[in-house]
This record gives structure tokens, sequence and C-alpha cells, in this order.
């Protein structure tokens, strides 16, 4: 099993342009946030039937998903772990407000595209293909190079 530390090397080859970089800045954390909408979306009757914790936030199926997120990141790195639950939670709770405004799911979509957009506009400036055709891992090493690299002392 790769570190975590080898996950973000590898991936950083593909990330050196620093617009790409700015791009994925803000677009990656776009992509989990909204994918997190779109699980917040999907009715959630039995995870509330089984669970009895009246709670609209905990109680949907993107709580249940970022569960096994977490695994994944702990596996690599508690520190990691942690600081992707704590994003994890903000997501939660922002995309509870704004599914109370505006229909989530359709919210998250749009917000999804765009920022799927964004990514491979950023892979164009940078002349190479996005990490993820190569391993879908990758898909969840994006996040947390962003948390490494946005809040780091490394920089």
């Amino acid at each position: 099993m790769r570190t975590l530390e080898q996950w973000f090397e590898e991936y950083a080859v593909s990330h050196q342009n620093p617009k790409n970089k700015a791009i994925h800045y803000i677009c990656v954390p776009a992509i989990f946030f909204s994918i997190v909408g779109l699980l917040m979306s999907i009715p959630s009757g039995l995870i509330a039937n089984t669970l009895k914790l009246n709670s609209p936030i905990i109680e949907n199926w993107a709580v249940v998903v970022l569960i096994f997120v977490l695994i994944f990141y702990i596996r690599l790195s508690v520190a990691m772990a942690i600081k992707i639950a704590v994003f994890s939670a903000i997501c939660l709770i922002v995309n509870y407000y704004i599914g109370q405004v505006v229909p989530l799911w359709i919210f998250s979509i749009g917000v999804f595209i765009i920022a799927w957009i964004g990514q491979f506009y950023g892979h164009n400036i940078e002349g190479k293909k996005p990490s993820f055709l190569k391993d879908l891992q990758f898909l969840m090493i994006g996040p947390a190079w962003v948390v490494e690299n946005l809040f780091s002392k490394k920089q």
C-alpha cells in the first residue's frame, strides 16, 4: 500500500502549472461539496427509521458514504482523516442550509458540472491528463492534496 506522501508525489506530477493548481484548489473542494449535496438529496427513509437520530444533517446517505471515505483516509493518515472529517462536516451543514432555500440536487449538479469543466480546463492548461484516468483512487487523493497544499506549513 502506498503512503500518503507517495500518492501526493505521483499526483503532483500532473499538477505543476500554477493556474492548474489554483483551479484545483477551487474545483476539487467544490466537487467534493457537490457530491455530498447529491448524496444528501437521496431519500433516506431507511437510515432515518433505523438510526432514529431525528437530525436531517446526520440521517442521510452522505454520512454513510463519508464514513467509508474517512476509513480510506484513516488508512493513509489519521491527521488527514481528521482534516477531511472537518471539511466533510462543513459540507454537510452548508448543504443542509442550501437545501432549505433551493432544491439541493439541482444546485449540486450545477456545481458539479461547473467544477469538472474547470478541472478539465486546468488540465488542458497543464497539458497532462487528470491523474484519476490512471487510477480512480486519485479521486480520493485530490481533496487530501488540496488540503495539504493549502494548509500545510511546507509551502
